[in-house]
């Protein structure tokens, strides 16, 4: 388990808190909330438990104590207080802090305790909406900044994956009275599915057909529905694929396959916003994300 992380940079600690390295300093120099490691040449590292105990820190001065009061608290203090303060409200915060250490750990216990936690207070909906979502943009962030591994990101996106399948199967399938099909896929080495996974769900729920496909799925292998004579929405979710210089290149090839057809194109995620100002002849929509694509169904 070479990947877990033992250590931490103050730097690692401010892109995971949303604490700046100066506050984390000074709430160790005035209040002894964190007691970091130094190596001989006097760098600062930190420990896993101390980044846990900076998130519990976090979330309480989110939660109006104030830093004074924080720092004459025990350590179990801090831990009980937070936990009280987790399961009363079900808070967003709280769960994203314990899926944040669960990923760095790889604790699959963790963030299925945190998961189960949450479905006291919540669905399953406003789990993925109020706390799946906010995390997964703040992993994005943290991937930029070089905090987190592949191996990390891969890790907590597989137990996400497993609770939109499993919620999704647990669903009822009955077909409403629409003709419609969805049928949803990534393009040629794209990856990222949960957006697409999640949709999925969504449209099973709202009793459409879907036919899901998954990761990349280079176009030629959509030929038999591109062919059907009955009407299929075809949904797809960009993040890093097609890539910049040939997104009009692979649109353009979709609007011509489609050209003539009662088909639907769906383009949603993080590139498809530069399908804005491409002129197609056939039916092809983006969208920023799933809440604003199914407002038009």
């Amino acid at each position: 388990m070479n990947n877990i992380k033992k250590e931490f940079s103050i730097k690692d600690l401010e892109n995971i808190s949303g604490v700046k390295a100066h506050t984390i300093r000074i709430w160790e120099k005035r209040y002894n909330l964190l007691e970091p490691n130094r190596s001989q040449t006097n760098i600062r590292s930190y420990s896993p438990e101390s980044l846990q105990k900076l998130l519990n820190i976090v979330l309480l001065n989110k939660n109006d104590y104030k830093i004074s009061k924080i720092g004459k608290l025990t350590e179990e203090e801090i831990v009980v207080k937070a936990r009280e303060l987790a399961f009363q409200q079900a808070t967003s915060d709280e769960a994203i802090n314990q899926f944040k250490i669960a990923m760095f750990q790889f604790d699959k216990i963790l963030f299925n305790n945190t998961y189960n936690t949450l479905l006291h207070k919540k669905t399953f909906r406003e789990i993925f909406k109020d706390v799946f979502i906010p995390f997964l943009e703040h992993i994005g962030l943290l991937w930029q900044t070089d905090t987190l591994l592949a191996a990390h990101e891969h890790f907590i996106s597989n137990l996400i994956a497993q609770k939109i399948q499993s919620n999704t199967e647990k669903l009822q399938y009955s077909i409403n009275s629409s003709n419609k099909t969805f049928v949803l896929f990534l393009p040629e080495n794209e990856i990222h599915e949960l957006g697409l996974m999640y949709l999925n769900y969504e449209l099973v729920l709202r009793g459409y057909h879907t036919i899901y496909l998954g990761q990349s799925l280079p176009l030629n292998n959509l030929d038999y529905f591109f062919n059907s004579e009955r009407e299929i929405s075809y949904v797809t979710s960009l993040t890093v694929r097609p890539y910049d210089e040939e997104m009009e290149a692979y649109f353009k090839e979709i609007d011509g396959i489609l050209k003539g057809t009662n088909h639907q194109f769906y383009a949603m995620g993080r590139k498809a916003g530069m399908l804005e100002g491409m002129q197609f002849e056939s039916n092809i929509q983006h969208f920023r994300g799933v809440p604003e694509l199914l407002k038009v169904l």
